[in-house]
């Protein structure tokens, strides 16, 4: 019975000593096996990594793509724009120089019917205003000066349309002055014949001087000055 028990636990000993080095000789697979699956793992992580930077600039390019067309559309449309205005600023110049007109005209029209009616029933006068006129003294005369009515202010306040009581005058330094709308001036001529201080007469521009008018009395005028 002994050399059987020695066979058997030979035997057995063989048996282990072959099959304990299995294990170890997986492991050393696996452990090789792991780099490779882990560089296969990490390629998908890369290639997306990779990717991200592109995907997020077509993101981009998607989000600013309608502003884009927008903007071409409004340079599109600009010059269209711009001559529908043109036009418009036309056609509103046009009508006012239009309107400009027609009431230059029906002012033309109207002024000489003023005048004529004013020229064919002068000024009613009563006796009380005949014997105040006749009692003023005669005018004493001035040269002609060189003063003159700042452009802006004469437009404003002197001219056909802008008349005016004068007034009796009076002696300022020995000559004959009346005031108006901050000027003094004075009278280069006589005074004209029919004239009454208290008429409506209006201060125009004409011939490189001054002149006073009267509407009553169209086409008469006479030389005033403006005294500095």
């Amino acid at each position: 019975m002994k050399p059987v028990r020695l066979i058997s636990a030979a035997a057995l000993s063989l048996l282990f000593g072959i099959a304990t080095p299995a294990p170890a000789h997986q492991e050393k697979q696996q452990e090789k096996a792991k780099p490779a699956q882990q560089q296969q793992q990490a390629k998908p992580e890369r290639q997306q990594q990779a990717q991200a930077p592109r995907q997020q600039h077509q993101q981009q390019q998607q989000a600013q793509a309608p502003r884009q067309q927008h903007q071409q559309q409004q340079q599109a449309q600009a010059p269209r724009q711009q001559h529908q205005q043109q036009q418009a600023n036309g056609r509103q110049q046009q009508q006012d120089n239009s309107r400009r007109q027609q009431q230059q005209a029906r002012t033309q029209q109207q002024q000489p019917r003023q005048l004529q009616a004013r020229s064919s029933h002068p000024p009613q006068r009563t006796q009380q205003a005949v014997d105040r006129q006749r009692s003023q003294p005669a005018l004493r005369l001035s040269s002609r000066g060189s003063g003159r009515i700042p452009d802006g202010r004469f437009r404003s306040h002197f001219g056909r349309e802008h008349e005016f009581h004068m007034g009796n005058p009076v002696l300022v330094g020995g000559y004959s002055r009346f005031q108006y709308n901050g000027f003094w001036f004075g009278f280069v001529e006589p005074w004209p014949d029919g004239w009454y201080y208290t008429d409506d007469v209006y201060i125009d521009y004409v011939d490189d001087g001054y002149y006073m008018y009267n509407p009553y009395y169209p086409g008469s005028r006479f030389s005033i000055s403006v005294v500095i």
